[in-house]
């Protein structure tokens, strides 16, 4: 519920902000020629502006970009947790082999983050486990712990892969977004040629311009969000990789310590 509501904020935010930058910004008179005719621009601002009504949806999509990729960076720095995650995993590995289960769960207090959450459900099944179940085999102990493992991670996922299809569509939007521009910038160029007499040469450079800007904005906002999705995707593989490592890990040592 809270993510739904983030994202509908973020975006109508992010819609109010695009028109605004492009109305009372690109748009101001200042930077044409006609002043409030907006036709004949004087500056690198006012060019952009008369890209038409595709550029406020393509400054959308580049804030949305930037927006998500903050968001990603934060949320991952929260899951990696206060340390180095590396030296967390040792800390738990020695504190499992001389069998203080209690420190190592008290080291997840004191990481935090995803990986420490996932540990802690699965010493704290372990616990439960060795207290409550005495006469259960080592292997139905482990693959108790195995499923409140997998099952932690299952709850984790979510919050590491939240917004990577929302960066994969935006690259995939922007495209199309931009390349419509082009096309309808170079339908109202043709147009202008198209005339009986001398072509229209303001009506030429304006569709040239659209076309032009359109494209532009079109590959920034698609970059930016593809280069944020692969970036990402690799953090959240190599985390997930850590966390498989870590659950195996603490599952063989449980498992010696059990026979």
């Amino acid at each position: 519920m809270k993510q739904s509501m983030f994202s509908i904020v973020v975006f109508v935010l992010a819609a109010v902000i695009s028109v605004s930058i492009w109305w009372f910004i690109l748009g101001d008179p200042a930077n044409f020629k006609d002043g409030e005719g907006r036709h004949q621009p004087t500056t690198l601002l006012g060019t952009v502006f008369v890209g038409g009504f595709f550029v406020p949806v393509l400054i959308m999509l580049s804030i949305l970009a930037v927006t998500f990729t903050f968001e990603r960076m934060f949320s991952l720095g929260k899951a990696k947790g206060k340390g180095s995650m590396a030296t967390f995993v040792r800390q738990i590995q020695r504190d499992l082999q001389t069998g203080n289960i209690d420190s190592a769960m008290a080291a997840c207090d004191k990481q935090r983050g995803s990986l420490a959450n996932i540990v802690k459900t699965g010493l704290e099944r372990y616990k439960v486990i060795s207290k409550e179940e005495k006469g259960w085999e080592a292997e139905k102990e482990m693959a108790e712990v195995q499923r409140s493992i997998e099952e932690a991670t299952s709850l984790e996922m979510p919050v590491l892969e939240r917004n990577l299809i929302a960066l994969s569509t935006i690259a995939s939007t922007a495209t199309m977004v931009g390349l419509l521009g082009t096309t309808v910038g170079m339908i109202r160029a043709f147009r202008a040629l198209a005339q009986a007499g001398a072509p229209d040469a303001i009506q030429l450079s304006i569709g040239i311009s659209e076309a032009l800007i359109n494209t532009a904005g079109g590959l920034f906002a698609a970059i930016a969000g593809i280069v944020a999705y692969n970036f990402f995707v690799n953090k959240v593989d190599a985390f997930t990789y850590m966390i498989d490592e870590a659950g195996y890990n603490m599952i063989q040592t449980l498992m010696s310590k059990s026979k």
